[in-house]
């Protein structure tokens, strides 16, 4: 669809939320990053100065695939990544933005995150499916017997982690350094977790080999997002795909162009910064915003 303004866009993208009977939301990275996530930066910075300084890397990524030396500063590091990425205040209201945009509608969300925003903005629970993972869960790092197919919240077990090493935890979950004091780059040995089912170490539930646990709650989110689909398959549906790039397009990107060759009444919305594309087979039935998400959004609610 040829329309250069993105203000004509979004008129555009109002018309069509308006009518949709049901909208299926493709969530990747990118909107987390508009809503504040950052991996580097003054971010980073403010919570691992220390590991920076000592191993040279400047970004939460580089970070966590670093081969530390011990378990203890394995999850020195892992303790304060997974607190603000899942339990401290999510950055900006944007989900909230989002939620108020949807939550009228016949909605499902389908995202690569892990960081659990959408539930912690208002999103149900019940129309939600992490492919990729939580932030908020452990698995074992051999899953086999009694663990196999099984994940453990991890909490409270993270928040003893980081109040080990000298933070402090703020009324609303913020993660909060001791003023004048340096705070410790390891947890104590008795704070290592092991996984109560089979002995082996515990590892963060996120998709980074073939021994990622496909729990319960993971079968049951993905039946339901394959019966929304095969509910609403002749159905005037929005396909709303948000900061979505080509690191694993098999989980989004592909089936929402597929979903929308397929469907005559689907429309398909692709918004993202840089990498708003879609194939010329469905561009009648396509819009593509190269704009930031959060600016997007904030004006499709006003």
């Amino acid at each position: 669809m040829k329309i250069e303004s993105q203000d004509e866009k979004i008129r555009l993208l109002k018309e069509w939320l308006n009518q949709a009977d049901a909208v299926l939301i493709g969530a990747g990275s990118g909107l987390s990053t508009a809503a504040g996530y950052t991996y580097s930066g003054e971010r980073f910075q403010r919570y691992f100065s220390d590991f920076a300084s000592r191993y040279g890397f400047h970004d939460m990524y580089s970070g966590g695939f670093y081969p530390y030396s011990s378990l203890e500063e394995f999850w020195g590091y892992w303790c304060r990544y997974i607190w603000i990425n899942r339990y401290a205040p999510i950055p900006t209201n944007l989900y909230e933005t989002l939620f108020a945009l949807v939550k009228d509608k016949d909605y499902f969300v389908l995202t690569t995150n892990v960081d659990h925003c959408f539930q912690r903005s208002g999103f149900d629970k019940q129309r939600l499916f992490y492919t990729q993972g939580d932030y908020g869960l452990f698995q074992s790092s051999h899953p086999h017997g009694k663990s196999a197919g099984k994940t453990y919240d991890n909490r409270e077990m993270i928040r003893a982690m980081v109040e080990s090493e000298g933070f402090m935890i703020g009324k609303e979950g913020e993660l909060c350094a001791p003023s004048n004091t340096k705070v410790r780059m390891t947890v104590p040995t008795e704070l290592v977790p092991y996984c109560p089912d089979d002995g082996e170490p515990m590892t963060t539930n996120l998709r980074c080999d073939n021994s990622f646990v496909e729990d319960d709650g993971w079968h049951a989110a993905q039946k339901r997002y394959e019966e929304f689909v095969e509910r609403h398959h002749d159905s005037r549906v929005l396909l709303l795909e948000l900061g979505v790039g080509f690191n694993t397009p098999v989980i989004i990107k592909y089936p929402f162009w597929k979903y929308t060759a397929e469907n005559k009444e689907t429309r398909y919305v692709c918004i993202n910064l840089g990498e708003a594309y879609c194939p010329k087979e469905i561009t009648e039935k396509s819009m593509c915003i190269n704009g930031g998400i959060g600016e997007v959004l904030q004006k499709l609610a006003a």
